[in-house]
């Protein structure tokens, strides 16, 4: 009996800008292109951000702002997992009679998973419950926003160069003296939407009020560093007390060596994306811009649109005997799909990984259509199909099990076979219809899928 759960068993071929093989779940269906997509070949668009912990949305700008972290929401830097905001009772002196004191109310943060908490770094506690916390300096931090802007304006000159350049490249036919008479070297120049006049016109960039050039003072090589102390190598490690590799590199503006110089970090924001498909640039997944909803506006995935296959009983197999495997063809569509099985040319790429022959039915199998409410209705008829019972297993609902032989011709290692499904596929209604035939009936186009199935090992 083969697993369900192995999805690897049954793949489908991507045709992409490289071939993958990758299970049906994993795939979407492009309904304007008839393919399938994989996550490699689709465009990834980013359509919100948004705090895990808190739901907070924010728009692309105010992120990048904030660097990509929430203002509110902090990781355990120990372990990882989210902070909570505990309460307990202080005493506070009166502000009356300093002498008496009153419980008052502090906050601190704390790792329900590790039990970590802020006073174990020395931070003070707080008389408000969110935002505020107190948070390291990082001496480096001038010397660092200095090297991003030479940087980010060494980009720009670098820019503004190219653009100049291609400029000069498509005046080279056009004199000067015409081109300044006619007003057409202007033209030229403000085709980019943005782009200042002088940074095409001019052969360098000129320094402006506000556009300063930044100088950066060379890095320095220290001859004399600090010395390591005397019982550095002699003196016992406690390992509880310093910190593991990745919980440095977690922190690499401070790299803390010991756990009491560990703090907490601002939760990272995650992402709303939308797919694309690059070939007609169509959406092919888009979620609900709020981040409570875990709905999606288009949501194409592969298993809603193509049959799926499965492997449900495998036999001894042994090499150069012929064994038989049953399959099942399930349809997600509410039509009738018809399904033909069909052998690999030998000059496809997927003959040469097969490591059996495969003998498949030339019958071609009707597979019913999906009907989630058929199951509770007591008064329904059952559909009537002519299926040989050489083809045909069992029927049930949408779901037809399959005979097909295999015969293995390595005497070693797992038993692979490849074959096409051919298939029809419903033009949907809607905005897809031609306008002059809003009635008409669907059309059908057919379509073929290149499946590869891996059986398992010969038996002994």
């Amino acid at each position: 009996m083969a697993s369900l759960l192995q999805l690897e068993r049954v793949v489908y071929l991507v045709d992409g800008e490289k071939q993958q093989r990758l299970p049906l779940s994993q795939l979407y269906f492009c309904r304007y292109c008839h393919e399938l997509r994989s996550l490699e070949c689709v465009s990834h668009e980013v359509d919100s951000h948004y705090c895990p912990s808190c739901l907070e949305n924010m728009p692309s700008a105010e992120a990048k702002l904030k660097k990509n972290r929430c203002a509110n929401c902090f990781d355990c830097p120990s372990c990882m997992h989210t902070l909570s905001t505990r309460a307990t009772n202080i005493p506070a002196p009166l502000p009356d009679d300093p002498a008496k004191t009153t419980m008052k109310k502090a906050y601190y943060l704390a790792c329900g998973f590790c039990r970590w908490t802020s006073r174990d770094v020395g931070m003070a506690d707080k008389s408000v419950a969110s935002g505020g916390w107190q948070e390291p300096e990082n001496l480096h931090t001038q010397r660092i926003n200095k090297l991003l802007e030479y940087y980010h304006q060494l980009a720009q000159r670098e820019k503004l160069e190219r653009d100049r350049k291609k400029l000069v490249r498509r005046r080279n036919y056009m004199p000067l003296a015409f081109s300044d008479k006619y007003g057409l070297g202007t033209r030229l120049q403000r085709q980019r939407a943005g782009a200042p006049i002088i940074s095409l016109a001019g052969p360098t960039l000129k320094e402006t009020d506000d556009h300063k050039e930044i100088k950066i003072e060379p890095a320095q090589a220290l001859e004399e560093v600090e010395p390591l102390p005397e019982d550095y190598y002699t003196r016992p490690i406690n390992l509880p007390e310093v910190t593991t590799l990745h919980q440095r590199l977690l922190q690499p503006d401070f790299q803390p060596i010991n756990a009491s110089q560990l703090y907490p970090k601002h939760k990272h924001l995650l992402i709303k994306r939308s797919l694309r498909c690059r070939k007609c640039e169509h959406n092919l997944s888009k979620p609900e811009f709020n981040p409570t909803s875990i709905k999606f506006k288009i949501q194409l995935v592969a298993v809603n649109y193509v049959p799926e296959v499965r492997i449900l009983t495998i036999p001894n197999l042994r090499f150069m005997k012929e064994s038989q495997v049953l399959l099942t063809l399930t349809n997600p569509v509410e039509n009738l799909t018809h399904v033909t099985l069909l052998p690999c040319e030998e000059s496809d790429s997927d003959v040469a990984d097969s490591t059996a022959k495969v003998v498949l039915p030339s019958n071609e199998i009707v597979l019913a259509g999906k009907d989630a409410a058929a199951e509770y209705d007591e008064l329904s008829e059952p559909q009537e199909f002519h299926d040989h019972p050489d083809v045909v297993a069992f029927r049930k609902a949408n779901k037809v099990g399959v005979y097909v032989r295999v015969v293995p011709q390595n005497d070693s290692g797992p038993v692979t076979v490849s074959f096409r499904l051919r298939h029809n596929f419903p033009t949907p209604p809607g905005p897809l219809r031609p306008p002059d035939q809003p009635d008409s009936p669907p059309d059908t186009v057919w379509l073929t899928q290149t499946l590869q199935l891996t059986l398992g090992p010969l038996a002994p």
